[in-house]
């Protein structure tokens, strides 16, 4: 899918939670409307943070140097950065809304990780009875260590 589509894609289904979790409701009592919208705020966000983005900081400056032209009430970073920080409680409850509409509270099974997870160090790892059949041999380039480690995903 192209990046532009994807942004898209993350706005509208984004927007349409929003509003539904509003549901014609203001979300601000008082103070100055802000802007950017709050659903452009969080799929700058979500967008930013899939692409490795993972500070404001970087977000913005991305989003203000390649897709300014989307995103034209895009203010200053500090305005960004609060914004976000503002709104964290409406992206609790989308990020819940999502869950439940994708079936994570109701599936019997999980995928925890996916990613290799050391249990034993080299040296103990053939008398370790714990992992046996369940854990392989990797190796950490930057501690230039070899240990023992699981391979599959931990589900529960």
């Amino acid at each position: 899918m192209p990046l532009e589509d994807f942004i898209i894609y993350v706005y509208c289904a984004i927007d349409d939670l929003l509003n539904e979790l509003l549901d014609s409701q203001r979300l601000r009592q008082r103070g100055f409307t802000p802007a950017s919208s709050d659903s452009e705020v969080i799929t700058m966000e979500i967008v930013g943070e899939f692409m490795g983005l993972d500070a404001d900081k970087a977000i913005w400056r991305y989003f203000r140097n390649h897709w300014h032209h989307w995103f034209p009430k895009l203010g200053s970073r500090a305005a960004f950065a609060k914004q976000c920080a503002n709104i964290f409680k409406i992206k609790q409850l989308i990020q819940e809304r999502m869950a439940n509409q994708l079936g994570a509270f109701t599936d019997s099974m999980h995928l925890i990780d996916g990613f290799p997870i050391p249990v034993c160090h080299f040296q103990r790892a053939r008398y370790s009875q714990c992992f046996r059949g369940e854990a392989t041999y990797g190796y950490c380039a930057s501690k230039k260590e070899t240990y023992s480690e699981f391979l599959t995903p931990v589900c529960f």
